[in-house]
């Protein structure tokens, strides 16, 4: 980071609207403090100001200034800008947020905390710099916790890395849709790593293994005489967690009952232990997971609607892995690596027929599913066997795509150009049958092969796959 506008080595700082409060702080860490006003923001804009730092002070009367976030990282996308508000809005820091802020905070700051908050803010690279490009040829792992990694290849994980460091440092609800298997609570765990509650705990609870009345328990606690069996008082989840996070795994599993409870705490911030008379207090964030359809779970009175709204302030949708088939190569490698030194074993041997297997093999049960599968190869040593037992599996299309040993080759372009050149190979053969199958049913194709229809429309079109005598302007209405 370039500090050299400031002689004490210090960063040079830029303070929209005026605060009192806020430019002494910044002055007695050794800030060089520039204050301006709203209107000034556009001179300093278009003369090619680079401050270290812009604060934006907001309150209740000049909100519209948010869009200013948006202008300056326009002309300049590396500018830091972090917002200071009055305002303890979620759908305002949300906003923020997307247009650019990178952290959202609650004034009044406090005398202790603020310069170790600026000094992080100046500290941290510009995450959405690292993983915006798509495409790009190296494999990002970054270690979460022991033998917890986040693999980002895809253009889509990329995505989804550079909205968690965004959404980490907002105090916010995220709410984690996806397929059982696909990453959620690795992305959970990444967050709250990320976030400014890494140094307190984060408790993870399995709503869908526990009976409404135990779960009940588990978040809020009880008191003696609760129920039968309660012979001492026991703090929830929710007490545990204050100052930290807490994190609800399957939540569409949860009753409507503690639903409405889990509602009622996350509206004011308090509640009571079973048979407890005490109101309690607990600042805790809540992350939120599930695989259901929960817009199908709404209609059907199964979620609450109001619930819903209340965690998702911030929504993540975690693709499935044959979505991201570039990663399934490096992916199995990485297991292999992983398990060999988690069992002291010898990593086993990763021919290009096992690559060939696992990317023509669709991997319903996602990364759960592929780290198991690695598991018990490891154990074997059957490379006939493993690939028997992914073939044994395939889906019920009977889709077979057939590659040659020079595919699986690591070839000048290295390990990302014969991902590419495997999936351009097999997409088109993989949709024309199940086209095929289905007597050219798009929207039975796209159920079949788990994409949208407007998606399997687009790739139609992308490899050219159109039924006998239908040329591309005629695809949509071949479709009925």
């Amino acid at each position: 980071m370039n500090r050299s506008s400031s002689p004490s080595g210090k960063a040079r700082i830029l303070l929209v609207n005026h605060d009192t409060a806020t430019t002494r702080l910044l002055e007695s860490a050794q800030y060089q403090v520039e204050t301006v006003s709203s209107e000034e923001v556009i001179r300093l804009i278009e003369n090619g100001s680079k401050p270290d730092l812009v604060f934006l002070h907001l309150d209740e009367h000049n909100l519209c200034d948010l869009e200013m976030i948006e202008a300056w990282r326009r002309v300049s996308p590396e500018q830091k800008i972090a917002v200071i508000s009055q305002v303890s809005d979620v759908s305002i820091a949300v906003r923020a947020m997307r247009l650019g802020a990178l952290d959202y905070i609650v004034g009044p700051c406090d005398g202790q905390d603020f310069p170790a908050e600026v000094e992080r803010l100046l500290s941290d690279s510009a995450q959405e710099s690292d993983f915006d490009a798509p495409g790009g040829a190296c494999a990002h792992f970054e270690q979460v916790e022991n033998h917890i990694s986040f693999l980002a290849v895809s253009p889509a994980m990329r995505k989804i890395r550079a909205q968690v460091a965004q959404v980490a440092k907002v105090d916010i609800p995220v709410l984690l849709l996806g397929e059982s298997g696909v990453g959620k609570e690795v992305l959970a765990r990444l967050i709250h790593k990320l976030s400014r509650r890494s140094a307190k705990t984060m408790v993870k609870v399995n709503c869908a293994a526990l009976p409404a009345d135990l779960l009940e328990s588990e978040l809020f606690g009880y008191e003696p005489g609760a129920f039968t069996g309660a012979n001492r008082s026991k703090p929830g989840t929710l007490e545990l967690c204050d100052k930290g996070t807490v994190f609800l795994d399957e939540i569409g599993e949860m009753s409507p009952t503690v639903q409405a409870k889990l509602l009622h705490v996350l509206q004011d911030g308090k509640f009571s232990r079973l048979g407890g008379r005490t109101t309690l207090t607990s600042d805790f964030r809540v992350l939120a997971a599930t695989n259901i359809n929960v817009k199908e779970a709404i209609s059907t009175k199964a979620f609450r609607e109001d619930l819903y709204y209340r965690l998702n302030a911030f929504t993540i949708n975690v693709p499935p892995l044959r979505e991201r088939s570039e990663e399934i190569p490096i992916l199995v490698k990485h297991f292999m690596q992983q398990f060999s030194e988690k069992y002291d074993c010898s990593p086993a041997e990763c021919s290009p027929n096992l690559i060939r297997a696992c990317l023509r093999y669709s991997w319903p049960g996602n990364l759960r599913e592929l780290g198991n599968f690695i598991k018990r190869y490891m154990v074997l040593r059957d490379e006939t066997a493993a690939i028997a037992e992914l073939e044994e599996q395939q889906n019920s299309v009977g889709i077979d795509v057939e590659f040659t040993d020079e595919d699986c080759l690591i070839v000048a372009g290295g390990l990302k150009s014969m991902v590419q050149n495997l999936k351009e190979q097999a997409e088109p053969k993989i949709i024309e049958r199940v086209l095929i199958a289905t007597k050219w049913n798009c929207k039975l194709a796209a159920k079949q092969l788990k994409i949208s229809y407007k998606a399997l429309l687009y790739k139609m079109k992308q490899y050219h796959v159109l039924p006998p005598g239908v040329t591309g302007p005629g695809l949509r209405n071949a479709q009925g």
